[in-house]
């Protein structure tokens, strides 16, 4: 059997399971979990499998592949998530997105609000991280995280999972924690990008993960956090986007050190790159 078909089957055996496990819930507070359009997909597993089935196929997802550097600078939260980062190097991450159209800037909470001056009028969003880098908070902590980043001037939320609860086989609990975010954030029509921590997980509980945060209305899945044993590879983005299909995005993020490996991650499937290297990135494809 082909690789392809093996990854195939994989989602389609996780899919089955998880629509099961969730649907028991029908007259739990989560009654609604995966609709897509008009079709609840948990009352229609059928139609849950032939949407996921639609990116698993093949990979579907067609990016627009960069033609020049400020194309790909679009495809990039240029990132700084270490705890002694200083203003004087928020200010220039800022700056640099400013000059080379950055979709965003991917910070800590702390330096939201200075980081939304900073790029006031500017194209380029502030990105910030909730229940970060372990995910084990609760809920309502994240939720509230969530709320005060907004409110601080934050766009766009990259949030941890329950990785404990998802390695333990509670999908219930995964699920409520990634909708809590999602239901603040969508509030103020922001964005949720769910990190799932490939390097903890199997390939089984990468699959688990990507429908969940899809069933609780995610916007992208997200590979990694950067803390952890490993980062991004194309592969996981492979897999991610096998799962999710075509209708929300994919962010490959942790050792995407040039434009090369941005490149393969794109071509993986990748609809956004987190990295702390961004503007080696843009002036190694201006070349």
């Amino acid at each position: 059997m082909s690789a392809d078909s093996n990854l195939d089957q994989l989602v389609e055996q996780i899919t089955d399971h998880i629509i099961a496990r969730l649907s028991q819930n029908g007259g739990s507070q989560y009654p609604y979990v995966g609709c897509a359009t008009d079709v609840c997909l948990s009352r229609y597993p059928d139609q849950m499998r032939s949407a996921i089935a639609a990116g698993a196929a093949r990979l579907g997802f067609n990016v627009q592949h960069p033609i020049n550097a400020r194309d790909i600078a679009a495809y990039i939260d240029h990132t700084i998530l270490k705890p002694e980062a200083s203003r004087d190097e928020i200010r220039k991450l800022c700056s640099e997105a400013r000059e080379y159209g950055f979709a965003s800037v991917c910070i800590n909470p702390a330096w939201v609000r200075e980081a939304a001056a900073y790029l006031k009028g500017s194209s380029s969003l502030v990105c910030t991280v909730v229940g970060f880098p372990l995910g084990a908070n609760t809920a309502d902590v994240k939720a509230y995280e969530t709320r005060r980043a907004i409110f601080d001037g934050a766009r766009e939320i990259d949030m941890v999972i329950n990785i404990g609860a998802l390695k333990s086989g509670n999908d219930e609990l995964v699920e409520a924690d990634i909708r809590a975010v999602v239901e603040a954030s969508h509030e103020f029509s922001c964005l949720v990008k769910v990190i799932i921590e490939c390097a903890l997980l199997t390939d089984e509980e990468k699959v688990k993960a990507c429908i969940l945060a899809k069933a609780a209305g995610a916007d992208f899945v997200k590979t990694s956090t950067g803390f952890s044993k490993s980062g991004a590879t194309a592969e996981d983005v492979a897999l991610m986007r096998r799962a999710v299909g075509p209708d929300i995005g994919v962010k490959a993020a942790g050792g995407v050190r040039d434009y090369e490996s941005a490149e393969a991650m794109l071509k993986a499937g990748a609809s956004r790159i987190g990295a702390s290297v961004g503007v080696k990135i843009v002036q190694q494809a201006a070349k």
